[in-house]
């Protein structure tokens, strides 16, 4: 007789347990902290990163991959065909924790599901690394810093990644 149930390599999955980036296709972003510029493009993505508990390189490999292919600027006909490569445009990377923001209980949001600045930071790093490497012009935030985001939304057009 067969059972039915749970396969031995089952693992519950987590909605919570995702790299996540929120992208914006800008005309202009620019990134200010201490009361100086920091970052600042022309056309391009103004990129928000969240960095969740145990987010690893193979997340920011896959998403900065997903970032670099994804096409989201249009063509002559007006369509959806073209990437940030096939663009050339550039990206700004912010970090930010509070895409991490758990709303399901109470009035204020909880963020333990956001990785520590130990954690965070490097894999924010290498994320901008990768886009490098994808031949993308990228500039970052200041990890940590309270910054001032300044983004002209194209569109606009948001979109939700995570992995």
């Amino acid at each position: 007789m067969q059972k039915f149930g749970r396969p031995s390599n089952y693992r519950k999955v987590n909605l919570w347990d995702a790299m996540r980036a929120l992208l914006q296709r800008v005309k202009s972003g620019k990134v200010s902290a201490e009361g100086r510029t920091i970052a600042s493009i022309g056309p391009g993505m103004v990129i928000l990163l969240g960095i969740g508990q145990s987010d690893t390189e193979a997340q920011a490999d896959f998403l900065a991959g997903k970032v670099a292919s994804l096409r989201i600027f249009e063509d002559e006909a007006g369509k959806f065909n073209l990437s940030i490569l096939d663009k050339g445009g550039e990206v700004i990377v912010v970090s930010q924790f509070t895409l991490y923001a758990d709303t399901r209980k109470g009035r204020r949001p909880s963020f333990t599901d956001a990785a520590v600045p130990e954690v965070a930071a490097p894999l924010v790093d290498k994320f901008a690394d990768l886009l490098r490497q994808w031949g993308i012009p990228t500039q970052t935030g200041i990890f940590g810093a309270h910054m001032l985001v300044e983004i002209e939304n194209d569109g606009p057009v948001t979109i939700w990644l995570e992995k």
